[in-house]
C-alpha cells in the first residue's frame, strides 16, 4: 500500500470516527484552569486592574483584559479541536501525552505576552497575541519504528479535516539540540491556532529533562558562561536521542482544496 492510499484511508477513517462519535465533544471536558483569572499570588491582578508577574513583568488593565478574553477564546476553541486531535491519535495508535494540560493557563499567557511586549518596545497586545500558537496544545507520541508513518498520517488527517498548517518546525536533522516536530494549525471553525508536537518517547523524555536547564538559560541574570554550559548540557542529552528513519525528511502536508465553482 503506497503512502497516498494510506493518507486517503486515514482521512476517510478520521471522518468516520467523528461521525460515529470517536472522541466526540461529548466525551471531552474542558481543560481545568488552575486558580481564578486575576487572583493574586506570586503573579496576579494589580490594584489598578492590570497584571504583575515575576521579574518586573506587567500588563496594564486594558491589555490584561484582552489576554483574559484570549484565554476564554482558547477555552471555547478547544472544545472543537480536541475531538479531532483525539481521533487522529486513535487512528494512528499514538499516545496523547499530557492531555489534561492542553490549555495554557491565563498566567502563562500573560507572562508570554508581557515578555514579548517588553522585548519589542511599541508592540501592541494584539500583535503579541498573534504570535501565540500554543494557547491550546497537544503532544502525540509514537515508538521510533512507527514515528514517521504516524506523523505523516496524523498530520494529513488534521489537514484534510480543514486545519491549515501555519508552522512546521522539524528539528530531527539538526546536529545539536531539541529533536522533534513542532507544528501549529489554524482550526477551521474557530480560526484559533493550536500546537501539536510530534515526539518519540526518548525525545519527549529529553525535552522534560532539559526544561529546567532551558528555563535557567533564558533568565536575564544568567551569565554568558553559564548559558553556554547549560546549552552544552542540553546538547548532550538530545544527542543521545535516536532519529527515527525518515524523520528528518518529514514536511507539512499540502492540502489541495477544490477550486471554487463559477
Amino acid at each position: 500500500m503506497n503512502l497516498s492510499t494510506m493518507v486517503s484511508r486515514a482521512a476517510t477513517a478520521t471522518a468516520l470516527a467523528v461521525a460515529l462519535g470517536l472522541g466526540s465533544a461529548s466525551g471531552v471536558q474542558a481543560a481545568p484552569v488552575t486558580g481564578k483569572v486575576g487572583t493574586a499570588g506570586a503573579t496576579g491582578r494589580a490594584d489598578d486592574g492590570g497584571w504583575q508577574g515575576e521579574g518586573g513583568l506587567t500588563l496594564n488593565a486594558a491589555d490584561n483584559a484582552r489576554v483574559d478574553a484570549f484565554a476564554e477564546e482558547a477555552r471555547k476553541a478547544e472544545r472543537s479541536i480536541s475531538p479531532q486531535v483525539r481521533a487522529a491519535a486513535r487512528l494512528t495508535s499514538a499516545e496523547l501525552v499530557g492531555f489534561d494540560q492542553r490549555l495554557k493557563s491565563p498566567d502563562s499567557l500573560k507572562r508570554k505576552v508581557a515578555t514579548s511586549m517588553k522585548e519589542h518596545p511599541g508592540q501592541k497586545v494584539n500583535e503579541a497575541l498573534a504570535g501565540i500558537n500554543d494557547s491550546v496544545r497537544y503532544t502525540l507520541q509514537w515508538p521510533d519504528g512507527r514515528y514517521t508513518t504516524g506523523v505523516t498520517l496524523a498530520s494529513h488527517a488534521l489537514s484534510v479535516w480543514g486545519n491549515d498548517s501555519v508552522k512546521w518546525s522539524n528539528t530531527w536533522g539538526r546536529a545539536k539540540g531539541y529533536k522533534a516536530i513542532n507544528s501549529a494549525w489554524q482550526a477551521p471553525r474557530s480560526q484559533h491556532r493550536f500546537e501539536v508536537q510530534f515526539h518519540t518517547p526518548a525525545g519527549k523524555h529529553a525535552q522534560e529533562v532539559t526544561h529546567k536547564l532551558y528555563e535557567e538559560q533564558r533568565l536575564p541574570g544568567t551569565s554568558p558562561e553559564r548559558a553556554r554550559e547549560l546549552q552544552e548540557q542540553q546538547d548532550a542529552i538530545f544527542a543521545a536521542v535516536p532519529v527515527p528513519a525518515g524523520a528528518d525528511r518529514l514536511s507539512a502536508p499540502v492540502t489541495r482544496r477544490p477550486a471554487p465553482v463559477g
